[in-house]
């Protein structure tokens, strides 16, 4: 990856963020596979060609120091930090990752996130505990003891004055979220790895073009809308996720009309770094 700093930012900041990696074949860490396939090997085909500039990765450099931090204090005896692991899976194929602590007496392992505070907000935690079902899974491979999993969360936009005020609203700059995982979620996650990689096997050697476009959720598209207007005006009288419903409601009245507003794929237009290199998003939005 080439790293630009357009603003001319010092040495250090471009130091942070510039990583000697060099991906490994058949080998895919846990962050990687929470991605679709298409991301992952337009990624890994095109790294030496991808360009990010240096102010664009600011919140990369802060969760760095966190880890580092972190990484650098001490644990307590029955834990232990930063423990790497490659965990072969099927195929030749081998997962990859690194927990940030281990607790053995508590069998959980924990994870260090820096986060919005909508992610408490909303309780939305699907892929963090994906993540940590990941590690959970190769921990027990490796024969280690793992029921529960732990994030701890750092949130980046805390407000003091929101947390005296707002009943829903965090109480502290740090958030705790446990999951306590069941048997079958192991089942699950050992499938949903699999299946990956069964994917990954089978459109590893296709053409660019060829690979499946992302899913909406991977695109952060939340799905077009159906607005019921009032023919002539702008504002809308109700907005619909499903088509039949505002078509339900186009036949109360002759008068209404329906306007379709398509949804937006947030992190093509804004966080895929190999997005210049994607036909679907040349074909959206290259240019514009």
């Amino acid at each position: 990856m080439k790293i630009n700093n357009k603003l001319n930012l010092p040495q250090p900041f471009i130091s942070a963020v510039t990583r000697e990696y060099e991906y490994k074949e058949k080998q895919y860490s846990v962050t990687s596979l929470l991605k679709d396939v298409r991301e992952n090997l337009l990624t890994r085909r095109h790294n030496n060609e991808i360009e990010q500039d240096v102010a664009d990765m600011i919140w990369l450099i802060f969760g760095t120091a966190v880890h580092k931090v972190l990484e650098d204090s001490e644990e307590e005896e029955t834990e232990f930090k930063e423990e790497h692991f490659v965990e072969e899976v099927q195929d030749g194929y081998k997962l990859s990752g690194q927990a940030d602590l281990y607790n053995a007496e508590t069998k959980t392992v924990i994870d260090y996130k820096t986060c919005s505070v909508w992610k408490i907000i909303y309780d939305d935690w699907d892929d963090y505990k994906k993540q940590l079902l990941m590690y959970a899974w190769a921990f027990r491979k490796m024969g280690f003891e793992v029921d529960k999993g732990e994030i701890v969360a750092l949130i980046k936009d805390f407000s003091k004055t929101k947390a005296k005020t707002d009943f829903n609203y965090p109480k502290y700059p740090v958030y705790k979220k446990m999951f306590e995982f069941t048997e079958n979620e192991f089942i699950e996650i050992e499938k949903f790895i699999k299946d990956k990689f069964n994917e990954i096997a089978k459109y590893e050697n296709v053409l660019d073009e060829e690979l499946p476009i992302c899913s909406l959720e991977a695109r952060w598209n939340d799905g077009d809308k159906y607005a019921v207007k009032k023919k002539g005006n702008k504002r809308a009288l109700r907005v619909y996720d499903i088509l039949e419903d505002a078509e339900n409601h186009l036949k109360e009245d002759e008068g209404l009309e329906l306007e379709i507003r398509k949804g937006e794929d947030k992190k093509c237009l804004e966080y895929c770094s190999c997005c210049e290199f994607c036909n679907y998003w040349k074909e959206n939005y290259g240019g514009k």
